[in-house]
């Protein structure tokens, strides 16, 4: 099943999927209730629902968190291009429309080194001039940055929204992570913001962290590997940034729009998410 990796001088470079074997994406994609997925995806998507029952709902209430923080963005804070780094499949109130309801002609940039995400994605977006798909692996945070799909489209002299939402927390090295984060901080202007959100532990021995340390455990070696980690150390990836209020905190304590439509689960408290400012 070949699928577009990236694009070169003579056109698409294919790839050949292994429906086999999972990826993050697909399983995200299962977990929010999309379509991009196969066996192998929706067998992980069974683990983790035996974990955390309640983790397709937090999916859903994290991409409107990002519903949220987006719009802010663009809308009071008048941000007109964005770099959406590990952004999945195309979903829902994707990052592009919440931006060009406010800014028809803002730039939206998505990076995923998925094939079959970037496959997808093109096939959307093609008529859309204004938003772009990057193959670029975004641990490699130099190689990213000087991808042509990029440099063409943003200009990293002007604020940039750089989005990291759900994607850190996959790079176990916390040492790596910092350097990954403040390698894209430091490429955009000053006026710039992230927008991350990481999968947290509070190891306060509470129900929340029981899911987190199981899920932990459930798929170390797996090749799906995450970390939940603690409150100062995702505090340390806005290090040298102002964070916007109400600061690092749970998604649905950041700003909702109205009331709860569900109750709260431990699966709530087992995300941080904020947005920064670089001075």
């Amino acid at each position: 099943m070949p699928a577009a990796k990236q694009r070169s001088g003579d056109g698409p470079v294919l790839v050949r999927i292994d429906p086999s074997a999972p990826s993050i994406a697909r399983v995200y994609d299962a977990l929010v209730g999309g379509h991009d997925h196969y066996e192998s995806d929706r067998a992980v998507l069974r683990k983790i629902l035996e974990i955390a029952p309640e983790a397709q709902l937090m999916a859903k209430e994290l991409r409107q968190w990002l519903v949220r923080t987006v719009r802010l963005l663009a809308n009071r804070l008048e941000i007109d291009q964005f770099l959406d780094l590990g952004s999945g499949f195309p979903t829902a109130e994707n990052t592009h429309q919440i931006v060009q309801r406010y800014r028809p002609e803002a730039h939206v940039v998505y990076v995923d080194n998925d094939p079959v995400v970037q496959a997808h994605g093109r096939a959307l977006l093609e008529e859309n001039e204004y938003t772009h798909v990057s193959g670029a692996d975004i641990t490699r945070p130099a190689e990213a940055l000087a991808d042509p799909e990029i440099t063409k489209y943003l200009d990293f002299k002007r604020p940039v929204g750089v989005i990291m939402c759900g994607i850190i927390h996959h790079i176990k090295d916390l040492d790596e992570a910092r350097a990954v984060v403040k390698a894209y901080v430091d490429a955009v202007a000053p006026g710039s913001y992230l927008v991350l959100a990481h999968q947290f532990n509070p190891g306060d021995g509470s129900e929340a962290a029981h899911v987190a340390d199981s899920l932990d455990d459930r798929f170390s070696g797996t090749g799906l590997d995450t970390l939940y980690r603690g409150r100062e150390d995702i505090e340390s990836l806005f290090s040298g940034l102002e964070l916007v209020e109400p600061g690092l905190t749970y998604p649905h304590l950041w700003w909702p729009d109205g009331p709860r439509l569900h109750r709260l689960s431990p699966s709530n408290f087992t995300t941080l998410g904020g947005v920064a400012r670089k001075p």
